[in-house]
């Protein structure tokens, strides 16, 4: 028998958000700290205290509450999802955008939509954006690249609560290197709720920062209903680093909106060929790339400049690269561009290059084609599975290769439609094809069979000798933990 002691921690005051004529308080939390005689862990607890909780298995002890509420969804065909990852808006990204939009998609089909997320800056608490999408920012700060410190159990309170106040049947995380994504969806299958898992990144196998993301993703994807991935090379990527089985692994490529990426009205002048740059400034983008490729590109093409869009700890190579060369009227360093100006940065260019190193999908290449612009690529991950040859000129991320590729879309420019090139992608693209087929991945989880904590252990041992002992170890106290946590929660109701 564990003897447990419990401190209870006051912590800041809430923030009040009016909707409507409710009043609520949001986040107004504490600190529960339970000290067992052999493990010390940290609860922090959130809405969870001061949210109403109307709904009747708030209170339950059924080892798997939400039966009721998925097969009723399920019923009515629709869903009530929980999309959670630490990239949101308003921080920008391939992620973000995925969710985004995705979300309003799903939000034109009849589905119920909860995006959870951490604070950034002062946006904490619950707030709306378009078409009533509820997003939860919730009170924890970015520890590193937009990450939130790991925890393991100090989320449960919070996600327990906004699973059952916002009565969700269905989990979705997006991102294998978001730690709110990786906890949220581990106490969603303690609770017994169906989840889901994208993966919008490559990983390698032999340096340690991917061996360590890798054991985790195993961890993650051990239980998980259904996976997606963004093309085909990432599911084998996926597959391969996670052991999951390939038939529950779904390829479902991003979108590019094309009502708001679109060419311009009049067809530009040759001269000059304007080349364009979007991306963030790191290596992983082939930022090094860059450094190579653009002076020997000007220095053959002296009608050629470049518009370079993007920060990052890279930039200032680029800017030393410009000034030894003396292109400072040749290449424009805009810096970081917000989204909404990314179309008008595009339609002022020819051809659009991408350097990166590693790619599952890439986005941007997207809404450049969307705008009518060539592109030039290095052929690496999904990027080859994105457009068709004659849009597209790919290269070795080498800088010789690269240059020839520019080489060759400067000549074969001419015969580019930047019209009929957005019609086309009008076609090949839609977020609402993204949205139902999303919806087909819902329905299928859904449909899992239940298994209590006894039958999923197995699948945890299969991860190793020592980690998959690891991970029932923590597995099982998470369990624990929720269950205490249920206990809790009905005494202070009492009380």
């Amino acid at each position: 028998m564990l003897d447990f002691h419990v401190l209870i921690l006051n912590a800041p005051s809430a923030t009040h958000i009016e909707s409507h004529d409710t009043k609520m308080t949001c986040f107004d939390h504490r600190m529960l700290l339970i000290l067992p005689s052999f493990f010390s862990i940290s609860l922090a607890i959130g809405a969870s205290v001061s949210l109403s909780l109307p709904h009747p298995l708030s209170c339950s002890h059924h080892p798997r509450p939400l039966l009721a509420i998925s097969v009723m969804e399920c019923n009515e065909g629709r869903h009530r999802i929980l999309m959670v990852s630490d990239f949101f808006y308003p921080n920008f990204g391939g992620v973000e955008n995925h969710i985004y939009l995705l979300s309003q998609c799903l939000l034109k089909l009849g589905h119920k939509v909860v995006v959870m997320t951490h604070a950034y800056a002062n946006r904490s608490g619950v707030r709306y954006m378009t078409n009533g999408l509820k997003v939860y920012y919730v009170p924890w700060k970015p520890f590193l690249m937009q990450n939130t410190l790991p925890t393991f159990y100090g989320t449960l309170p919070i996600v327990r609560t906004i699973l059952i106040r916002e009565k969700i049947s269905l989990v979705h995380g997006h991102q294998a290197f978001s730690t709110l994504c990786h906890e949220a969806l581990m106490h969603a299958r303690t609770m017994g709720y169906k989840v889901l898992f994208t993966d919008h990144s490559l990983y390698g196998f032999a340096d340690v920062g991917s061996i360590h993301m890798n054991k985790i993703l195993q961890f993650t994807l051990a239980d998980v209903s259904q996976a997606i991935c963004v093309s085909h090379t990432s599911k084998e990527n996926t597959v391969l680093r996670s052991g999951l089985p390939p038939e529950k692994v779904f390829v479902i490529p991003n979108a590019v909106d094309t009502t708001m990426f679109k060419p311009a009205p009049e067809r530009l002048s040759m001269d000059p060929i304007v080349i364009v740059v979007i991306s963030r400034l790191v290596y992983r983008k082939g930022a090094d790339l860059l450094v190579e490729v653009i002076p020997e590109v000007c220095h053959l093409y002296p009608n050629v400049r470049f518009i370079i869009g993007g920060d990052g700890p890279k930039r200032v190579r680029l800017e030393e690269m410009r000034e030894k060369h003396s292109l400072q009227d040749r290449v424009d360093m805009l810096g970081a561009v917000p989204h909404a100006k990314v179309q008008s940065v595009l339609t002022s260019g020819h051809i659009f290059l991408n350097s990166s190193l590693t790619e599952a999908f890439c986005i941007a290449i997207l809404e450049a084609a969307s705008c009518g612009l060539l592109t030039v690529s290095t052929c690496v991950g999904g990027v080859p599975e994105v457009l068709p040859d004659d849009m597209i000129v790919l290269a070795k991320p080498d800088p010789s290769d690269m240059v020839h590729a520019i080489n060759k879309a400067i000549r074969i420019l001419p015969q580019i439609d930047p019209q009929e090139m957005h019609r086309r992608m009008k076609g090949m693209y839609s977020w609402h094809d993204v949205a139902k087929r999303t919806e087909i991945v819902y329905d299928r989880a859904l449909g899992c069979s239940n298994q209590t904590l006894l039958e999923r252990l197995p699948r945890y041992l299969t991860c190793g000798a020592w980690a998959g002992k690891l991970f029932c170890l923590v597995m099982i106290i998470d369990f624990i933990l929720w269950r205490l946590l249920q206990l809790w929660q009905v005494e202070c109701k009492r009380g």
